[in-house]
């Protein structure tokens, strides 16, 4: 897997300051991409070893919240293959200490598990890393300057373990701050 950047201390992709990689690789080609230049698979650097050590160790700061995933698109095969022994490192590090979030262009629907996108072990572990998945596919036509942590109103902040131990099965959305989601500010 290769990756195209690495921001630290990024305050757009998640709560608080974050550690933000952004994997390359992408089939969906949403037009008006942020981030055209990630679409192809060979785009940046080899994702290796060192620099798995490095964004762990960019994590150890006490101001820094958590580590958000982006690309490219992280829910691809070939990019599932290359972060699930990686986000496991990261929970298994920092527990609940540091949050976990990913962007995909696909919904929930099509990677929980029984859905489309869903690899079966591979994606089913992925899940179970993280605190919140923003779904779904950037539209232009729905583009809100006004969301937080997302581009376009189609697009949904889940939480990840309270929407997996959901009894009813059904998407929990994301709780923002009250402060933030009533746009009073």
């Amino acid at each position: 897997m290769n990756y195209s950047n690495i921001k630290y201390f990024d305050i757009a992709n998640g709560v608080g300051v974050r550690t933000t990689l952004f994997v390359s690789g992408c089939r969906l080609h949403c037009p008006h991409c942020f981030n055209e230049v990630a679409w192809d698979f060979s785009s940046g650097e080899p994702f290796t070893e060192g620099v798995e050590e490095k964004v762990l160790s960019s994590l150890e700061a006490p101001y820094v919240d958590g580590l958000s995933i982006l690309g490219g698109e992280p829910m691809e095969p070939e990019n599932q293959q290359g972060l699930v022994g990686f986000l496991e490192r990261v929970r298994e590090h920092y527990g609940d200490g540091k949050s976990i979030w990913m962007y995909s262009g696909h919904t929930w629907e099509q990677l929980a598990p029984g859905g489309a996108w869903n690899l079966g072990e591979i994606t089913d572990r992925i899940l179970d890393t993280l605190d919140v998945l923003v779904d779904g596919p950037f539209v232009q036509d729905l583009h809100d300057i006004t969301l937080r942590f997302r581009g376009s109103s189609n697009q949904r902040l889940i939480d990840v373990p309270a929407t997996l131990e959901s009894p009813e099965g059904g998407v929990v959305p994301w709780q923002d701050d009250p402060l933030f989601s009533s746009h009073g500010l």
